[in-house]
């Protein structure tokens, strides 16, 4: 009788596990920001985009492909030449997702791994487009404006491709070492230039401070000679006297001069012999 029990219970549990791995493999989850595209077997890829939740699947007959429907980043280097035939190293930050109603679409025509397949590609072709049509020097003056084409150029080019691009910025830009090279000699040159017209713009004031101060000194030579021969010596005994008593305004204000009376000895009162 217990065996017959135990036997039963053993059948039970073992249809119960037969049925729980049925209904499990009948299972599958689809994570949030994820979609789901069904291959059948029989019918090959199904039409119908899947959301989030858990779903049933025929086993061994249906199998889920999720994807990952979030912006993701991913850097793109690409080493092109410019409109003046400069190397340019550039490197483009993309953050890409695929759109969900063209999901089952992309996984029969790319793949899986479709960013693997398509941004490198499309990027460079894009980069190498626009970038030819600025020179080196305009590239780093107008960059907002080569960073717009590109953004725009490559939306619309991933667009058909299934792909949205939230996001398309350059972050690295830099040119081959001649034109380095090239770019600091020319700022050597500019600042000599500039030195160089420094020093000739000081030697113009200096000549023009000359010329100005022997015009005056001329002017000032006419105008005594003028009153020389309008009042003759008078002139010169004026000067003489006006130069005599600055001189004694001078004197009387130093403490080492001493004033001794004319014709007298003071010297220790000493007789004169």
């Amino acid at each position: 009788m217990a065996a017959k029990v135990f036997e039963s219970i053993g059948k039970f549990g073992l249809a119960l596990a037969v049925a729980g791995g049925v209904v499990n493999s009948a299972l599958y989850n689809v994570d949030a920001g994820h979609r789901a595209v069904i291959f059948d077997r029989f019918r090959g890829v199904q039409d119908i985009v899947v959301g989030e939740g858990t779903h049933f699947l025929i086993p061994w007959v249906q199998k889920p492909i999720i994807f990952d429907c979030r912006s993701r980043p991913r850097n793109v280097p690409v080493i092109t030449g410019s409109k003046d035939l400069q190397n340019v190293n550039i490197t483009l930050r993309i953050l890409f997702r695929p759109v969900a109603s063209q999901l089952p679409r992309i996984f029969t025509s790319i793949g899986e791994d479709y960013d693997e397949r398509v941004l490198p590609s499309i990027t460079t072709e894009i980069l190498k487009s626009v970038v030819a049509r600025f020179d080196a020097g305009e590239l780093i003056t107008q960059r907002e404006l080569v960073s717009r084409q590109v953004s725009d150029d490559l939306t619309e080019r991933a667009a058909t491709f299934g792909l949205i691009l939230d996001d398309v910025s350059l972050t690295h830009l830099t040119f081959g070492k001649e034109f380095t090279e090239a770019v600091e000699a020319k700022q050597v040159a500019q600042q000599e230039a500039e030195r160089a017209r420094f020093v000739v713009e000081k030697a113009e004031q200096q000549k023009k401070a000359a010329i100005i101060s022997a015009e005056g000194d001329s002017k000032a030579a006419e105008l005594i000679a003028n009153s020389l021969a309008t009042a003759g010596d008078g002139l010169i005994e004026l000067r003489k006297l006006e130069a005599a008593e600055d001189i004694a305004y001078q004197l009387s204000r130093s403490r080492n001069i001493t004033y001794l009376p004319a014709g007298q000895s003071v010297l220790l009162q000493l007789p004169q012999i």
